[in-house]
C-alpha cells in the first residue's frame, strides 16, 4: 500500500508573515543579507559568504558570463549553464574570472592598416570611442597608439585617412604596467587628466583598459563578491552526472569557485557518484552543492553524500512542467519548510550546517523574504534573471512590447537531457519544460536593488536585522483563498485599467 500525505502541500503565495515588534535600530540600511553559500562546522567561518541571498538558475537563457559578473558584483552568485560543450562552459567560467571590477579588455581595437571610416564603423557597432590600435588589431597585441573621438574630424578629413596619421602614438600614451592596483591606476588618471589608462605587460602587449568614467561606478558596488585568493568576482558553473570527469577538470582549471549538479531530482544514485567521484579527487577543495530535494529523506541522503549545499523544489519553475508530465513535486513553501526543519536536525546532531536553496516558485519580490523566513538561506532564481539585459537571451519585440526570451532545459529547445538523466538512453523523450517570453525590465543592478529593497523592508518589519534573525523570529499564517484576493488591489477602478479600456 503506497504512503499517503493526506496534509495538501502549500506555496509561497498562500503564507504571510505576521509583523513583529521594531525597534529604533530596525530600519533597512541596517540589515544585513549576508548568507552562507557553502556548508561549514560549527563555530567555523564559511569558505564562501554570500552578500546577498541570491543565485542564478543553471539555464541557457539565464546564466552566461556576463549575468555572472552583474550578479557578482551585486554580491550574489550565477551559476553559468551545464548544457553546453566542456569548453564552452570553462571559457566562460574563464571569462567572468578573468574580468576584474575597473580592468577592462578592451573591445574596440584596430590595426595600423586601418582607416578612419574603420574608426567610426566600429564606433557604431561597439558606441565606444576609445580605440586601441595593436600591431595586429586584437585586444592583446603590441599597443601602438590609441585613437579618440578628439583625434579625428569626419566633416574634414578623408575617410581613407590612415589611423597612424591621427593617432595618439605609443610614444606619447601614459600608460601603467600589469599588476598595477585601481587604486594606483585611478590616480595615475586624476594626476594626468586622462579619461583613459592602457595597462601593458612586460612586452608592451595591451592587457586591459581603465577609464575615468568608471571610477564612480565602482564606489557604488560595496557589495562586490571577491574571491579571497586573487579577489575576483566569484562565479559558479552548473554539472551533470554523466560527463562529470571531465567537465569538473576543466572548470577547475579555469577558476571556478563553486559547482552544483544540475538535475530534476537528486534523491539518486547519480548524484551520490558524482559527489565521490568529486571527494575522492578534490577532497573538500572544490565545493558542489546537491539536488534537487523535496523532503527530509532526500535532504538527509545528499548530506551524506556530502553536498556543500542542497537545493529544495521539483516542478515549481514558472517554465517547468514536471508536474503536469510526470506527476512528481511537492509545493514549494511545504516543501523547504520540511527540508530546513531536516537541516536544523542535521546540525544539531553533526554540527555541521548544510546551506538549503530554494529553487522555484518565487513569482513576486515578497516570495524571496518568505522563503529566507522558512529556512532558505538563499534562492535560485531563472525567470526573474531572465528578464534582464545581461542574460544571454535574444530580446524582441511584440506588439510594441519588448520581452526577452525564456526557455527550461527540459524544453525541446534546450534538450538538457542530462539533467532528467535516470541512467537510461542520452536523449530527452518528452518534454519537462517550455519555451516561452518573459517581459525585458532592464539592467540586473536597478532591479536587484528595488527586489532587496523589499526585503529588507519586510525584514524590519518582523523586528530582524539577519536572516539568522528572521528566521528565529518569523511568525507566518496560512491564508485563504479570500484572503490572497483581499491583499491586492480590489473594490476600486485603477486608474491605469480605466485609461487603457477607453
Amino acid at each position: 500500500m503506497a504512503t499517503f500525505i493526506n496534509d495538501p502541500s502549500h506555496t509561497f503565495n498562500e503564507y504571510l508573515l505576521i509583523p513583529g515588534y521594531s525597534s529604533s535600530e530596525c530600519i533597512p540600511a541596517n540589515v544585513s543579507l549576508k548568507t552562507p553559500l557553502v556548508k561549514y562546522r560549527k563555530g567555523e567561518t564559511p569558505a564562501i559568504m554570500m552578500n546577498i541571498p541570491m543565485v542564478s538558475a543553471i539555464m541557457q537563457s539565464v546564466s552566461g558570463d556576463r549575468l555572472a559578473v552583474a550578479l557578482a558584483t551585486e554580491g550574489g552568485v550565477s551559476f553559468i549553464y551545464g548544457s553546453q560543450s566542456i569548453e564552452d562552459e570553462a571559457a566562460m567560467v574563464k571569462r567572468a574570472k578573468d574580468y576584474k571590477a575597473g580592468f577592462v579588455k578592451s573591445d574596440s581595437n584596430l590595426s595600423p592598416n586601418a582607416t578612419m571610416a574603420d574608426v567610426i564603423a566600429l564606433k557604431e557597432k561597439t558606441g565606444h570611442s576609445t580605440v586601441a590600435i595593436t600591431d595586429d588589431g586584437s585586444s592583446d597585441g603590441k599597443l601602438l597608439g590609441i585613437v579618440t573621438g578628439r583625434d579625428y574630424r569626419p566633416s574634414r578629413m578623408d575617410p581613407a585617412t590612415p589611423v597612424t596619421d591621427f593617432m595618439t602614438p605609443f610614444s606619447k600614451l601614459v600608460c601603467a604596467k600589469e599588476g598595477t592596483t585601481l587604486k594606483e591606476a585611478n590616480d595615475i588618471i586624476w594626476d594626468n587628466k586622462l579619461n583613459s589608462l592602457p595597462i601593458n605587460d612586460e612586452n608592451d602587449h595591451l592587457c586591459y583598459m581603465v577609464f575615468r568614467k568608471d571610477y564612480d561606478s565602482h564606489k557604488q558596488n560595496p557589495n562586490e563578491l571577491l574571491d579571497r585568493k586573487s579577489k575576483r568576482y566569484i562565479v559558479g558553473a552548473g554539472i551533470n552526472t554523466r560527463d562529470y570527469a571531465e567537465r569538473v577538470p576543466a572548470l577547475v582549471e579555469a577558476g571556478v569557485d563553486v559547482l552544483c549538479i544540475d538535475s530534476s531530482e537528486g534523491f539518486s544514485e547519480w548524484q551520490k557518484r558524482t559527489i565521490e567521484w568529486i571527494r575522492s579527487k578534490y577532497g573538500d577543495s572544490v565545493k558542489v552543492g546537491a539536488g534537487n530535494v523535496v523532503d527530509a529523506a532526500g535532504f538527509r541522503f545528499l548530506a551524506d553524500c556530502g553536498a556543500d549545499f542542497i537545493k529544495v523544489g521539483i516542478g515549481g519553475g514558472s517554465i517547468c512542467i514536471t508536474r503536469e508530465t510526470k506527476g512528481i513535486g511537492r509545493g514549494q513553501a511545504t516543501a523547504l519548510i520540511e527540508v530546513c526543519a531536516e537541516r536544523d536536525r542535521y546540525f544539531e546532531e553533526t554540527g555541521v550546517y548544510i546551506p538549503v536553496c530554494s529553487d522555484g516558485g518565487i513569482v513576486h519580490d515578497h516570495h524571496i523574504t518568505l522563503a529566507l523566513a522558512m529556512g532558505a538561506d538563499f534562492v535560485m532564481l531563472g525567470r526573474y534573471f531572465a528578464r534582464f539585459d545581461e542574460s544571454p537571451s535574444n530580446k524582441v519585440s511584440i506588439g510594441g512590447t519588448y520581452y526577452k526570451e525564456y526557455w527550461g532545459e527540459g524544453s525541446a529547445r534546450a534538450r538538457n537531457w542530462q539533467r532528467y538523466d535516470l541512467g537510461g538512453d542520452k536523449k530527452l523523450s518528452f518534454e519537462e519544460g517550455v519555451d516561452s517570453y518573459v517581459p525585458y525590465a532592464g539592467s540586473l543592478k536597478d532591479n536587484v536593488a528595488i527586489s532587496l529593497a523589499k526585503v529588507k523592508s519586510t525584514m524590519c518589519n518582523c523586528g530582524a536585522l539577519t536572516i539568522p534573525e528572521l528566521q528565529e523570529k518569523a511568525v507566518l499564517t496560512l491564508v485563504s483563498a479570500t484572503s490572497i484576493v483581499e491583499g491586492g488591489a480590489h473594490d476600486v477602478i485603477q486608474k491605469n485599467k480605466e485609461i487603457k479600456n477607453n
